[in-house]
């Protein structure tokens, strides 16, 4: 089966050129849908995506219709071709069904790929440099050494529960205790 997919980012724009390109390409169903690209929700590419079957064919009329970005449009075509379903973008010139389509489909993914890699070397090269200047990466803590002492001070006292002292430094039990475990290592 041909299945069509349009997306307009607001109520203001219209699919008719969408729905018109689509059903000129021979779409024998079209999932319609109104939602910015930015949006992780959109709940007609996901009936589109559960109603696949090996041998369907997904057409849209601009890669940006159905991708946020490149590589959420790499993790959905990659899902397509798992489950031996074609693409066709009408505007690029991409279609999987043929070899060349296969090729751009495949340059594409390799550039996805290589631009992930960079951006991983580039944040070990930058971890590795302030670590060097002698800064620890991570979230700060929760509780100074000086809270600390102050929470072991206040637990002392047989009256006062681990869960008063929590609630006295605005921090759930669990953290009071990984705080208090961390302070006996030190």
């Amino acid at each position: 089966m041909i299945i069509g997919y349009a997306r307009v980012s607001t109520d203001d724009q219209s699919q008719s050129a969408q729905i018109d390109a689509l059903n000129a390409a021979g779409c024998e169903r079209i999932f319609r849908e109104k939602c910015s690209g930015q949006s992780k929700l959109r709940p007609e590419l996901e009936r589109l995506t559960d109603t696949l079957r090996a041998g369907d064919i997904i057409v849209v009329q601009r890669l940006d219709r159905l991708g946020r970005s490149l590589k959420d449009l790499i993790e959905l075509l990659d899902g397509f071709k798992c489950q031996k379903v074609q693409f066709i973008s009408l505007n690029e010139n991409i279609d999987t069904t043929t070899a060349v389509g296969e090729l751009a489909f495949h340059m594409i993914g390799s550039i996805a790929q290589f631009e992930r890699k960079l951006i991983s070397e580039r944040t070990k090269a930058g971890l590795a440099a302030a670590r060097a200047r002698g800064r620890k990466g991570g979230r700060k803590p929760k509780l100074t050494e000086s809270d600390i002492k102050k929470a072991h001070a206040m637990l002392r006292a047989p009256e006062m529960t681990k869960a008063e002292v929590a609630s006295h430094f605005s921090v759930s039990r669990p953290t009071l205790n990984k705080m208090l475990d961390l302070s006996k290592l030190s």
